[in-house]
């Protein structure tokens, strides 16, 4: 890498290696999916074009990102290796932790609908199973996303097509602050659109957060 904090430390190390400005980000696309170096640019809003060529060389000669070609025809896709994927956990669990940071919403700050894959994944991560089954659209801008309840908890994904219980819109703040525990649907008079089933949206969203006390 270009630069070492010199210090034979497992935090220094790391951040030798993913510390520098725009890594996690970059870790945090390839996160929700391979992605094309283009994909990537338009999926990082303000990196030029020169520092993501260098960042993705430099996390690729680490190890965190290899190179795959597409399966049609010969386009190069990044994506994580298995040793790179590992850093969904502490990403996560960055995110959890900057939930104080994002209360007073986006302001002027780039948002991408798409990023919140990776959020929602954290933010319900842990969460008690709730008292039902349900399968949960998340709708934010052009994006669907899905919170499927079960008997061993709830999990965050990309909607995979099937049926779903209900559909809750709401900006991404709002949604944001929903699956964080620091809103409740009722604060958000005007704020958010369900169709279907309401039930089953509080079912998924009042579900116990770790350390915070059934609603």
């Amino acid at each position: 890498m270009s630069r070492s904090y010199g210090q034979y430390c497992g935090l220094a190390r790391a951040l030798d290696v993913v510390g520098d400005r725009w890594n996690l980000l970059i870790v945090r696309q390839l996160l929700i999916a391979p992605a094309r170096y283009r994909e990537l640019l338009d999926g990082l809003p303000g990196v030029a074009t020169n520092l993501l060529t260098d960042r993705l060389r430099d996390l690729e000669t680490a190890g965190v990102i290899e190179r795959r070609l597409a399966e049609e025809g010969n386009a190069v896709r990044y994506a994580l290796t298995p040793w790179g994927a590992e850093l969904r956990e502490p990403i996560e669990g960055l995110i959890r932790w900057s939930t104080p940071l994002m209360v007073r919403g986006p302001g002027e700050d780039h948002f991408r609908a798409g990023w919140l894959v990776v959020p929602l994944r954290a933010l319900f991560e842990g969460r008690a199973a709730p008292h039902r089954s349900a399968t949960v659209g998340i709708a934010v801008e052009d994006q669907l996303f899905q919170l499927r309840a079960t008997r061993s908890g709830i999990e965050a994904k990309a909607h995979d097509g099937g049926d779903l219980d209900a559909v809750l819109r709401a900006d991404g703040a709002i949604v944001l602050g929903l699956a964080a525990g620091v809103l409740d649907l009722d604060d958000t008079p005007g704020l958010v659109e369900i169709e279907g089933d309401e039930t089953a949206v509080r079912a998924v969203f009042n579900a116990p957060t770790p350390g915070k006390p059934p609603s």
